[in-house]
Order: structure tokens, then C-alpha cells, then sequence
């Protein structure tokens, strides 16, 4: 199934400062942002009182959310844990919840109900700690990703196309966060889980357009490497927008359908499928240019080998 000619002759290489030069402002705008206003941070980072309860008949979580919100409880994350039966409240530290377990007996006035009536299994307090030590592991997993991502590209293509991966890639999870601070929605643990999965998408997306590259670096022998480049975007152009646009429906349907828990997730996915996708198009491949990539970084690599150099 092709959206678009597979010989189409689309000059995408022309537009590349352009591109480059719009990516870079974004990346510039999108870190100011980030240092200036920061992140709107759930309580999985900032710490809070989180009460335990027990339901006798399965909880609507939407229902429970709406109570805590006329209950003088704003922004409380409600979660299921377990069954249907039981229910994880997290609520915010502030001035008059000093009392933990005063504070449980409160969220359970609040949720329980005649027909469904709660029973508070445990109250407790989650320092401040633990949320920077989930925040600096975030970033670890980043780290730890991008250089995975770095061995694997630099093994099965060469330096300069792990860079211009990379750079891509950054590019996308740099934007896509930046998307909160603009929203001024709560970054949670779901959240920083759908902004590591669009990592994953960016990079696939990627690669499936320089393995086209390496192909045609090799089979057209009297091409400029613009030239490749722009063959090889037009090749792959209508597998990268069938499977962002099957991605995008399966994840617009979490949006829609997965509840308010998973809204965050669903948006930075949203978001970095958009952008990924661009990136793959408009930024990786003027990236290879840039890097003065040509047809002999694909060639075979002869052994400097002093006793083959004596042989007949």
C-alpha cells in the first residue's frame, strides 16, 4: 500500500536550512522555557499524603475524582491498585493535613457513600525524596537509552549516522516535554513513561530511513549523496506516515477513551509521534548532509594488515 509514488521526487533536501535552522529555535525556545517556567510536577515527585481504601463495590474513578474536587481536595490523583475494589488517593502536602491519619479519615468521609461505602486501609506520607529520586532516574534512563542508542547505530551504520540519529531523537524528547511546560500539566510517572516510549518511536522511525540510505549509497553508484538522501525520504515517505497514522489512532483512542489517569501519556505520545515523524523527514537526513556524509562511509573498511601486504 503506497500513499505516495515510490519513485516520487519530492526535494526534500531543499528545504534543509530551512528545517535545521526552525528545529534549532525550538530546541533553543523550548530549553528556555523549560529553565524559566520548569514543570508543572505530580505528586509522584513532589511527594504528598497518599491514602489507601477498599470499596465495597467497584469504584468509578471519574466519580471518586469529581467528590475529591467538592471535597476541598483539587488535583488529587485517584488510582486503582490491586482490583476494581480498591482504590490508591494521592493528595498534595499543605497546612492542615499535618495529621496523616486525620487526613485518610477525611478522603474516606469524602469517597465513601450509602451505596458504596470505603474502608481506609492505611494513611501515609510520601517524602519529597522519593519524587527527585524518580525524577534523576528519569534522566538516567534517558542517558542510558541515548548512548544504547549510539552503540547499536554506530555498530550497524556508522558515527555519523548515530549522531544525526541522536541529534533527532533529542530533538523530538526535547520538544514533546517542553509541551508541558506550555500546557501547565501535571508531569507524572505515566507522562515521563509515554515521553520514553516516543524516544523508542523516534529512533525506529529513524533508522528505517538510514537503513534505506545505506542501501542506496551502495547500489547507486553515480548519484550525489543529496540525491540518495532525497530517494531514499521518497522510498520510505509512505511507510512513515501509514505507521504514524495507525500509531496516532491507537494512541488519540487512549487519549479519548483511557480515562483522566492516562490523558498525560496519551498527549506527550501525541505529540511525539507528530514530531518524531517530522524529525525522520525534515531534520535526520540534513543532519547526514551536514555531517559531509557520502557513499565511502558505507564501504567496506580494508584491513590495514602488514602480513597481507607481503603476500603475493
Amino acid at each position: 500500500m503506497n500513499i505516495f509514488p515510490y519513485d516520487s521526487k519530492i526535494d526534500f533536501l531543499r528545504y534543509r536550512h530551512v528545517a535545521l535552522v526552525i528545529a534549532v529555535l525550538m530546541i533553543i525556545g523550548s530549553m528556555v522555557l523549560l529553565g524559566v517556567r520548569g514543570l508543572n510536577y505530580a505528586l509522584d515527585f513532589t511527594g504528598g499524603t497518599v491514602a489507601e481504601l477498599t470499596f465495597e463495590h467497584p469504584a468509578d474513578l471519574d466519580d471518586l475524582r469529581d467528590r475529591l474536587d467538592a471535597g476541598g481536595y483539587p488535583g488529587a490523583v485517584v488510582q486503582a491498585f490491586g482490583s476494581e475494589f480498591d482504590v490508591m488517593v494521592r493528595l498534595q502536602s499543605s497546612e492542615g493535613q499535618d495529621n496523616i491519619t486525620q487526613t485518610g479519615d477525611a478522603v474516606r468521609t469524602v469517597l465513601s457513600s450509602n451505596e458504596n461505602p470505603a474502608t481506609l486501609v492505611r494513611s501515609d506520607f510520601v517524602g519529597p525524596q522519593v519524587g527527585k529520586e524518580l525524577a534523576q532516574n528519569g534522566i538516567l534512563a534517558a542517558i542510558f537509552v541515548m548512548l544504547g542508542f549510539v552503540i547499536y547505530i554506530s555498530i550497524r551504520f556508522e558515527w555519523k549516522f548515530a549522531i544525526a540519529a541522536i541529534l533527532s531523537t533529542a530533538f523530538t524528547l526535547i520538544i514533546t516535554t517542553a509541551l508541558f511546560a506550555v500546557t501547565w500539566r501535571e508531569f507524572d510517572l505515566t507522562v515521563m513513561a509515554g515521553v520514553l516510549s516516543v524516544m523508542g518511536y523516534a529512533i525506529n522511525d529513524t533508522i528505517v530511513v538510514f537503513d534505506r540510505v545505506r542501501e542506496n549509497f551502495r547500489s547507486l553508484q553515480k548519484v550525489d549523496t543529496r540525491e540518495v538522501l532525497n530517494r531514499s525520504v521518497n522510498q520510505t515517505l509512505s511507510r512513515t506516515v501509514i505507521t504514524s497514522f495507525v500509531a496516532l489512532l491507537t494512541v488519540i483512542a487512549l487519549y479519548i477513551y483511557g480515562g483522566d489517569s492516562l490523558e498525560g501519556m496519551a498527549e506527550s505520545q501525541i505529540c511525539g509521534i507528530i514530531v518524531g515523524t517530522l524529525s525522520s523527514i525534515f531534520v535526520a537526513c540534513p543532519l547526514l548532509l551536514l555531517l559531509g556524509t557520502t557513499k565511502m562511509d558505507m564501504m567496506p573498511k580494508v584491513r590495514d594488515d602488514a602480513d597481507l601486504a607481503r603476500r603475493p
